[in-house]
C-alpha cells in the first residue's frame, strides 16, 4: 500500500490525489486539576461554606461512586454549592452534590444529583451523627479530591455565621490584602 506523499503547496499526491485540507482540527481537552506533593488532586471545593460557617471539625471520607462518576470526576465536572451531609440509620449520605452526566457515557450514565454513601468508620459517624443532632451544627463537605486512586470527600462539623460575623470576616480579609500589599510596595 502506497502512502500518500505530501508536495511543497501542502496538498497530498498518491491515494488522496486532488483533496487538500489544510484546516486544522481543535479538540476539545478535559480539564486538568492541580495535583500536589503528595497525590492528592483537587476536583471541587465548597468556598461558600467558608463563607457562610465556622468549621469546628474535619474529617476524611471515602465515596460510593459509579464508573461514570469517576469518569466524570476526573474531568473536573463537580460542584458542591448548597450541599450537605445527611446521616441515617447508622450511614452519612452525600446529597446535593452535583456531578454532571459523563459526555462519552450511554444509557449507563448517572443521575447528577443522585445520593452518595460516604465510607466512614462506624464509631465516626455515631460521633458525627450526634453533634449533628445539636442545634446549630450540620455537616458539609469542603472538597473532594482524588488521593491517589480513591475518591475522597473532606466533611467538616459547622455553625452559622451571623451576618455580622460575614461583615467582620470580609473587614479582616480587607485589611490582610492591604497590608500584604503594602509590604510588597516597602519591600520593592
Amino acid at each position: 500500500m502506497a502512502f500518500p506523499q505530501q508536495s511543497d503547496d501542502g496538498s497530498f499526491a498518491g491515494a488522496a490525489a486532488g483533496v487538500t485540507d489544510n484546516r486544522r482540527v481543535s479538540v476539545k481537552k478535559p480539564r486538568k486539576t492541580a495535583a500536589s506533593a503528595d497525590g492528592v488532586q483537587t476536583v471541587a471545593t465548597n468556598r461558600k461554606a467558608f463563607h457562610d460557617y465556622f468549621i469546628e471539625d474535619k474529617t476524611e471520607a471515602g465515596l460510593v461512586l459509579t464508573g461514570t462518576e469517576v469518569k466524570s470526576l476526573r474531568e473536573g465536572r463537580a460542584q458542591l454549592k448548597d450541599s450537605y451531609i445527611q446521616f441515617r440509620s447508622g450511614e452519612a449520605f452525600l446529597i446535593g452534590a452535583h456531578i454532571s452526566a459523563y459526555a462519552a457515557g450511554s444509557w449507563s450514565n448517572h443521575l447528577p444529583e443522585r445520593e452518595r454513601k460516604l465510607l466512614l468508620h462506624k464509631r465516626e459517624i455515631d460521633r458525627w451523627a450526634g453533634a449533628v443532632s445539636t442545634k446549630g451544627v450540620a455537616c458539609v463537605p469542603l472538597s473532594l479530591y482524588f488521593k491517589g486512586r480513591r475518591a475522597k470527600a473532606q466533611i467538616a462539623l459547622v455553625r452559622g455565621k451571623k451576618l455580622h460575623d460575614k461583615r467582620d470576616a470580609i473587614r479582616d480579609r480587607d485589611l490582610r490584602r492591604e497590608a500584604d500589599r503594602d509590604m510588597r510596595e516597602r519591600s520593592r
